[in-house]
């Protein structure tokens, strides 16, 4: 008996303690995570669940070439125009020219569905979660444009290495000249991106948006040299190519890849005016983000 006495003390002083233990573990448990509020940690969050949902869908990638395979292969070489080299400013022939116009079609065409992920995100819910978080307007919007710029420049560089393999002319092809014609397509699908989403921003209706991306889509891409030679243009239209911001990327890629000599502006210009134009549209898009953006 006498021996059972300090062994029964022993445990009722530590009982307290391990009490004290089990209480601190499971406020640990319970305890709320700590948020990252820092905006590049939210932008790249939202970025990257588009862009996973993208990649992990090869059939739509898949999908989204062929149009522009089927203009390179159909297009461009059943219908080779014996277009003097004078006028196309190129010794390619018709065909690197039209291949150097498809990165900016398959630009043209991936940018304007930027927008849609807006619409989505909206009809099922999504926007309404991401607007609760401490996340920003500004990098909610911005993210839809990266995510579309990524993809633009993916489908730009398979299409580039599609054209190179039906036979475009490479003799001007170096590391500057490629690398110089990405960051062209860059600012271009940062613009055109940003153009879209920002018209997405109120709308919660897939089809107004589908009617908006082709009421847009086709005068700017026709309304362009992305197809045929200004020179083979009526002076009217000439005058609407100059303006187009599509027309600058062409022409900035033309230089580039083929050293076009027939041009519509100095390349400097090229990249000038793709820079305010990406500059100018992302700036007004994260400004009526913080105005017409809400749940």
């Amino acid at each position: 008996m006498t021996d059972e006495i300090p062994a029964r003390s022993t445990i009722t002083t530590q009982e307290p303690a391990i009490a004290d233990e089990e209480r601190e573990r499971e406020r640990t448990f319970r305890a709320a995570p700590k948020l990252n509020k820092s905006p590049l940690h939210g932008l790249w969050a939202l970025t990257n669940r588009d862009l996973v949902k993208w990649y992990k869908n090869p059939i739509q990638l898949f999908i989204s070439l062929i149009q522009p395979v089927v203009w390179l292969g159909l297009f461009g070489k059943a219908f080779n125009f014996p277009i003097p080299t004078s006028v196309l400013g190129t010794a390619g022939g018709f065909f690197s020219y039209l291949s150097a116009g498809m990165l900016a079609f398959i630009i043209l065409f991936t940018a304007a569905f930027a927008g849609m992920s807006v619409v989505w995100d909206r009809r099922f819910g999504f926007m309404n979660k991401a607007l609760s978080t401490p996340v920003g307007r500004g990098a909610i919007v911005t993210s839809k444009v990266l995510q579309s710029v990524v993809r633009s420049l993916i489908q730009a560089a398979i299409v580039l290495g599609i054209a190179v393999a039906f036979g475009m002319d490479t003799s001007n092809f170096s590391v500057l000249t490629i690398a110089g014609s990405f960051v062209i397509l860059f600012m271009m699908a940062f613009g055109l991106s940003s153009l879209f989403v920002m018209l997405a921003l109120r709308s919660a209706d897939w089809q107004t948006q589908m009617a908006m991306i082709n009421l847009l889509n086709l005068p700017l891409l026709f309304a362009s040299n992305a197809m045929l030679p200004v020179a083979t243009m009526p002076g009217w239209l000439q005058n609407v190519v100059k303006v187009n911001p599509v027309s600058y990327a062409n022409d900035g890629v033309r230089q580039m890849l083929l050293g076009s000599t027939a041009t519509i502006a100095p390349l400097w210009v090229d990249f000038g005016v793709l820079a305010l134009f990406a500059g100018l549209l992302s700036v007004l898009g994260i400004v009526l983000s913080w105005r017409f953006l809400t749940k």
